[in-house]
């Protein structure tokens, strides 16, 4: 492997102090980010709370740019301006002052093994003390219900008293994972929330699932995090999503009996936490968890084989790719959202959506 400190550049800052040991959160665009959620949280973030970059990655030679083409911009008889991506490391105030880094950008296409040790490197310098992953994933849940959470940690008392969701299953691997796992391995406590975005908007921006996981970060990390602008958000797109599942007979019963279906899930799956009802439906009902595993793997291998091209602000934009998320099988989309088939979602194939969520 190449040396990984040649893949950072680090700036001089007087933002952090020694002894303050910052919690490094980490929300690289790439892998799904259901509903923005991830981008959403990071940009509120950085928008709304004081902070500075610290790191810049050598993005080069991380990003294929023939899979990823950066946006070009051509005025009249000349190439005028060119946006290239940034892998960025800013270091953040909380509303009571306490600091913490996020390590945001686009997911690196190569070298994730020097990558991660890069990080691994700058988290030694910054003396960090918790790496915390965002991520959100297409879910089969109503936009009605609060927006669930699937946590995970290299130690399960870091995520004490949150449910688990699901057991073992072989997933594509992601940037954001590996951290996870190669820091925890360094001995670097590492913790990860993965928001449950409504899969028929899985493809719009979705502000409940930033907030449910600026919320979880918050809890876990002691941040004090602005979600004011998110909220007034959260408003104003599910007043709209309602209007137009109210307008439409079939929609507006898909959505109806997917409210059944989540609330007698969530009484009867037995999952692990406080305040989770033990299995309460008939053996019949219950779900089969051998066929949850493979329809998760399934829709999982349609995604790593398949591009993905989600969440990257510079690729150019596709005309022909659908607007809206996938909706339930029968029934019509929203009157502005685009019902695909089955297959690519702005370069992304769904062999499932409701079982990759469960990953």
């Amino acid at each position: 492997m190449l040396d990984p400190h040649d893949l950072v550049e680090v700036y001089e800052t007087s933002d952090l102090t020694p002894g303050e040991r910052p919690v490094l959160v980490h929300a690289l665009r790439g892998f799904v980010d259901a509903g923005s959620a991830s981008s959403l949280a990071v940009s509120t973030l950085l928008a709304e709370l004081e902070n500075e970059p610290v790191a810049r990655f050598d993005a080069d030679q991380l990003v294929d740019y023939r899979d990823r083409r950066p946006r070009m911009t051509f005025r009249t008889d000349r190439f005028d301006a060119v946006t290239m991506p940034e892998i960025l490391v800013h270091a953040v105030r909380d509303a009571a002052g306490r600091p913490f880094l996020v390590l945001s950008g686009p997911e690196p296409d190569l070298q994730w093994e020097r990558f991660t040790a890069a990080v691994r490197l700058l988290a030694e310098r910054f003396d960090v003390r918790m790496v915390v992953g965002l991520h959100g994933i297409p879910w089969a849940a109503p936009h009605t219900r609060p927006v669930g959470l699937t946590p995970h940690a290299s130690d399960r008392s870091l995520i004490a008293g949150r449910p688990r969701w699901i057991g073992e299953v072989e997933v594509p691997g992601h940037v954001g994972a590996l951290l996870e796992q190669r820091l925890g391995q360094a001995g670097l406590p590492t913790v990860g929330f993965t928001a449950h975005v409504p899969h028929y908007l899985a493809q719009a921006d979705f502000p409940p699932a930033a907030i449910a996981l600026l919320e979880a970060l918050g809890e876990t990390a002691d941040l004090e995090l602005p979600t004011g602008p998110l909220v007034a958000a959260s408003k104003d797109v599910l007043a709209e999503v309602d209007r137009q599942v109210a307008g439409d007979e079939d929609t507006r019963s898909a959505v109806t009996a997917m409210e059944h279906t989540y609330d007698a899930v969530l009484a009867g799956r037995a999952l692990e936490g406080p305040g989770l009802l033990a299995p309460s439906l008939p053996a019949d009902e219950m779900p089969d968890g051998d066929e949850l595993a493979a329809d998760l793997e399934a829709y999982l291998r349609g995604l790593d084989a398949s591009g993905d091209d989600r969440d990257r602000p510079w690729a150019p934009e596709d005309p022909a790719a659908p607007e809206g998320g996938a909706t339930p099988e029968g029934t019509a989309a929203p009157a502005d959202e685009a019902t695909p088939d089955d297959a690519a979602v702005d370069g992304e194939e769904r062999d499932d959506p409701e079982g990759e969520s469960r990953g």
